[in-house]
């Protein structure tokens, strides 16, 4: 689950131009904000281990809350896979990785962030800083756990894992219960790592900041409930950079009170992300972020706006009610993708009235199989159960192979023909 915004957010103005839709003037603090945490992480062993804070890298869905209430820095190496897929370095990293026997097959993420690992002269930024520790949560998927295990064994650094059992219908005391211990357990293991004793104090503050940038992120996709939308896919992929790695910081709860005013005052003045709406669609699954405008451009020079998605959408979820720990551990248990197929299509449904959408378009990622398997089920219940027509693309949304273009343009221009 990464993004792109450092660089994307740079030139919007000649960008728009091009892509058919309008910039954002919160872009160039997007840029501010991504790069000066870009900056905290790429150079954390000048600054980092001389304050005693060290350099976790964790997955997307893990509780960074925790971590950072025990003043350990987060990087994301989903975060730096999507950025290596925009700079045009993806094939050549997971083709380093290749050479070394990992398939094809395996998530173009932990390809290329392997490929950076073990060839950061290829990767942008030099690859990512090596890690103190690494944190998994396999809420996202199972792949995490023997990435991260790669991981450990090449750095020789401590793996701290947090298992979540898949959730066949709602949370139980006894799911809950058993996230919660690990929770603990894992506080155990890092008070002997930083050699600091928890502060439930200090976790109920990164609780409360994380709370606040989650509801701003939520309240700023809800505006694109009006019509036209203030937002499309390119919007809501590059600006849900902050919410991902600067939960619980006071500089993403600042970014996205900038973001939801301007954001706010599009809607005010009827202004939409592309000119002439005339078709609302919901996308389903990780951005295709080789193509993150390309893509979107086969839609929007059609008058067809994104309106919002899921993928963004599962940084926009309420914190569960309860103490601190309590909370992360039903939290980051319910994640959407650790949900069943009926919740998905579900939540698939209810976006589609919200937002009065027309159709939807799922992307059949051939990296996430946790995100995709599932979907031509959910595709079909949609469908049914709303009466608007789905689209499906098969693509990656890290490795440019996985796309073929002219067979892609050729299904986004017959589905678009539906609507006229």
């Amino acid at each position: 689950m990464g993004n792109c915004a450092s660089r994307l957010a740079a030139n919007p103005e000649r960008r728009s131009k091009r892509r058919s839709y309008r910039p954002l003037a919160s872009s160039a603090a997007l840029k501010k904000t991504m790069g000066r945490y870009y900056a905290l992480t790429n150079y954390h062993h000048y600054w980092g281990r001389g304050l005693n804070r060290p350099l976790a890298w964790v997955t997307s869905g893990a509780p960074v809350e925790l971590l950072r209430a025990f003043k350990i820095h987060p990087a994301y190496p989903e975060q730096y896979a999507a950025i290596y897929s925009t700079r045009k370095a993806t094939v050549a990293l997971c083709e380093a990785a290749e050479t070394e026997g990992y398939s094809l097959d395996l998530c173009s993420y932990a390809r290329s962030n392997i490929g950076g690992v073990l060839r950061p002269d290829l990767a942008p930024y030099g690859g990512m800083p090596k890690p103190d520790l690494l944190v998994a949560c396999n809420n996202i998927c199972g792949t995490v756990l023997k990435w991260y295990e790669v991981l450990a064994r090449h750095f020789a650094v401590p793996l701290l894992v947090l298992d979540t059992p898949f959730l066949t219908g709602e949370l139980t005391p006894q799911a809950k219960d058993y996230v919660l211990s690990q929770l603990y357990g894992m506080v155990s293991e890092l008070e002997k790592i930083t050699g600091r004793k928890f502060k439930e104090k200090s976790l109920a503050r990164q609780m409360r900041l994380s709370s606040e940038i989650t509801s701003l992120w939520k309240e700023t996709r809800q505006f694109c409930q009006a019509i036209p939308s203030p937002l499309n896919a390119p919007d809501l992929f590059i600006h849900m950079a902050p919410i991902v790695v600067l939960r619980g910081t006071q500089s993403g709860i600042d970014y996205y009170r900038q973001l939801k005013e301007e954001v706010q005052n599009r809607v005010a003045q009827a202004e939409g992300a592309i000119e002439n709406e005339r078709i609302r669609l919901v996308w389903d699954n990780i951005a295709i972020w080789p193509q993150v405008f390309g893509f979107n451009k086969l839609f929007a020079e059609r008058g067809a706006c994104f309106v919002t998605d899921t993928y963004s959408g599962g940084w926009a979820v309420e914190h569960a009610p309860g103490t601190p720990m309590e909370s992360l551990a039903a939290t980051y248990t319910e994640v959407f993708l650790n949900r069943s197929p009926d919740f998905r299509a579900n939540q698939l449904i209810n976006l589609i009235k919200e937002y009065k959408a027309n159709g939807f378009v799922m992307h059949s990622n051939r990296s996430c199989k946790p995100y995709s398997l599932v979907q031509e089920v959910i595709r079909r219940k949609v469908m049914r159960e709303t009466g608007v027509p789905g689209l499906m693309i098969e693509a990656d949304m890290a490795d440019p192979r996985a796309y073929a273009a002219e067979p892609v343009r050729n299904r986004v221009q017959a589905f678009l023909e539906t609507f006229d």
